[in-house]
């Protein structure tokens, strides 16, 4: 009973101090947020080539802050594991059709953004990001932000409105995030390398030399 005790005991410290040590570069109210050079939307569940509303949110976001002029370049990091599973065109379409004011070469994927620890360590050491606001929502953008200022990158968070996502299926994301602040727990104290690397596409380049 002492050791389950003083796991718990561990599990809630490691949350609450992901949740303090994030906090004072966390945005709700987009007026606020610093700029930076990349905006990084962070990927999650489609349908064939429709984003799901928590994605939809995200991007619509990204897109908000770079009309806003907050950031230079859009950085799309999602799953592209599989042929017909492409997280990262379905979000470049969906940029390209509602915000035709952004320019395609601002337009960057990141193919490999498997989960959050390989998206942040794959734009500092692949696209050679150094400065970046990450988009997701509140419930992820501590363990987001934490990731990415443990990798050295001048990060700060924009946490989406998540008032629209009630009852089990927040409640179901809140748990699994839970859990999840333990995992990026330990790959900020271990530094594993991502699935993938490869060669470099400087954030400051042309977008375009990553679509496919």
């Amino acid at each position: 009973m002492a050791v389950c005790a003083v796991g718990i005991l561990a599990t809630i410290l490691i949350n609450a101090g992901m949740i303090l040590a994030a906090r004072n570069y966390v945005y709700t109210d987009i007026n606020a947020i610093p700029q930076r050079t990349a905006i990084l939307i962070l990927g999650s569940q489609i349908r064939g080539q429709k984003l799901s509303p928590v994605l939809q949110d995200r991007v619509d976001s990204g897109i908000t802050l770079k009309e806003q002029n907050k950031g230079e370049k859009l950085l799309l990091s999602g799953d592209h594991g599989q042929r017909y599973y492409d997280e990262v065109n379905a979000m470049r379409l969906y940029v390209l059709a509602n915000a035709p004011a952004i320019l395609e070469e601002d337009i960057f994927m990141d193919h490999a953004g498997f989960n959050t620890w390989d998206s942040m360590y794959r734009a500092r050491d692949v696209f050679e990001v150094r400065d970046l606001i990450i988009v997701t929502q509140q419930f992820h953008i501590s363990r987001a932000v934490c990731m990415a200022r443990s990798l050295g990158l001048d990060a700060v968070g924009y946490g989406i409105n998540q008032d629209r996502f009630k009852g089990p299926s927040l409640r179901s994301w809140q748990l699994r995030e839970y859990f999840a602040r333990i995992k990026a727990f330990c790959s900020i104290m271990l530094k594993p390398k991502p699935r993938y690397l490869g060669d470099k596409i400087p954030i400051l380049g042309d977008g375009r030399a990553t679509w496919i």
